[in-house]
């Protein structure tokens, strides 16, 4: 197997592999140093946390994690809780950072002396339609070849692999006309559980890292430059977004912020000839519903199941259904993703009618046991195979 990229999908893929016997190369563009600091998502899915229990992977993660039972949803001044775990059964989530699961993942595969480069330049994939695809690369200022049974593209949507089969698949996209600004501070959170802010300035979100550092977001324009937002600025405006009777967000010192364009996008299939798509390389959503990691993981876990039967048993059907099998849930998650960016973003033109709307969406997901059940259902991940 050869893996490109060595984010979470990759490295999680090749960490499968390992546990069944199987050998598999990683390949990545960058440090290992800037790999363990990209600051990504944190709300990892039941069936994230349980595929990084089979990787065995998660000790620290049952450790660190903090287990979530719940999300807020504030608007028109109130804060409304939607008890997941009630409506799902017991399904919770956990807030762990991306960062520290690729962290945990590559200690992972290195302890255990498997193969994984950083800083590969020129990667190209070739021999996709044949029985003999190939890697060719640059490390260390030598050229090298690797030769394999099949290719993992995890390497992201600005990645080499999907372009290499561009003519073979439809894409689908909408670009969204705002886009967050987030910050990391050295504060503690001043909501024991997430708080999703519809208000009349823009979407807010309180979130966090640790029991001491908090991850807070506000809607802004896409292209946003940073240098506009001082630290004063960026207080002042999750302050008055939100506000709430009673309640006090605290302070603390901005350790790092940046500004993140919103967009939804999806390649079909996620499949062609030997290269398989996993992760942001087939699809991107917003970052409102919690899914991107958690779809990516989805994704491996699907292949690791389908390339474990293909070479035990010699069958292919998952792996000529594998692109089917994910598209489904992709497909699930865009919507729930879409949905929940739409009733809590300021939308375009100011629109009082579209405002109305939005609130009544609200009051109806927090009015409503069968409406609160559908939006902690999709949160919390649905059991799509």
């Amino acid at each position: 197997m050869a893996i490109v990229g060595a984010g979470p999908a990759g490295l999680t893929l090749g960490q499968l592999l390992a546990r069944a016997g199987i050998e598999a190369v990683v390949l990545e563009d960058r440090s290992r140093d800037y790999v363990e600091a990209r600051i990504r998502a944190g709300v990892l899915e039941q069936g994230t946390v349980d595929l990084l229990d089979r990787a065995g992977v998660s000790e620290r993660l049952h450790r660190e994690g903090i287990v979530h039972h719940g999300i807020h949803l504030q608007f028109d001044g109130e804060r409304h809780y939607i008890p997941l775990s009630e409506l799902t059964g017991g399904r919770s989530i956990v807030i762990y950072g991306q960062t520290e699961v690729v962290k945990d993942l590559i200690a992972a595969r290195l302890d255990a002396g498997l193969p994984l480069s950083f800083e590969v330049a020129n990667v190209a994939v070739h021999g996709l339609e044949g029985d003999e695809p190939c890697v060719t690369y640059e490390h260390g200022g030598e050229e090298r070849r690797l030769d394999c049974d099949v290719i993992a593209g995890c390497d992201g949507f600005h990645g080499i692999c999907r372009p290499a089969i561009e003519r073979a698949l439809r894409t689908y996209s909408r670009e969204y006309p705002f886009g967050w600004l987030g910050i990391l501070a050295d504060v503690a959170p001043s909501s024991d559980e997430l708080v999703y802010n519809h208000h009349t300035r823009g979407f807010a979100l309180l979130s966090l890292r640790s029991p001491t550092r908090s991850r807070l977001y506000l809607q802004c324009r896409p292209d946003e430059d940073i240098a506009d937002w001082p630290d004063e600025r960026i207080w002042e405006e999750l302050h008055a977004r939100t506000a709430l009777d009673g309640w006090a967000l605290e302070e603390g010192p901005v350790l790092e912020k940046g500004v993140t364009g919103m967009r939804s996008f999806v390649a079909e299939p996620m499949q062609r000839g030997r290269l398989f798509l996993a992760g942001d390389a087939a699809h991107i959503v917003p970052p409102t519903g919690a899914k991107g990691l958690n779809l990516a993981e989805h994704d491996v876990r699907v292949l690791a199941d389908a390339l474990i039967a293909w070479y035990e048993r010699g069958s292919r059907e998952g792996l000529d259904s594998y692109s089917a099998d994910c598209l489904r849930r992709v497909w699930r998650a865009e919507h729930f993703s879409w949905w929940m960016t739409s009733m809590l973003h300021k939308l375009p033109g100011d629109d009082p009618f579209d405002v109305r709307l939005q609130l009544s969406q609200l009051r109806y997901v927090t009015s409503s046991e069968a409406a609160a059940r559908s939006l902690a259902e999709n949160y919390v991940g649905l059991e799509l195979v």
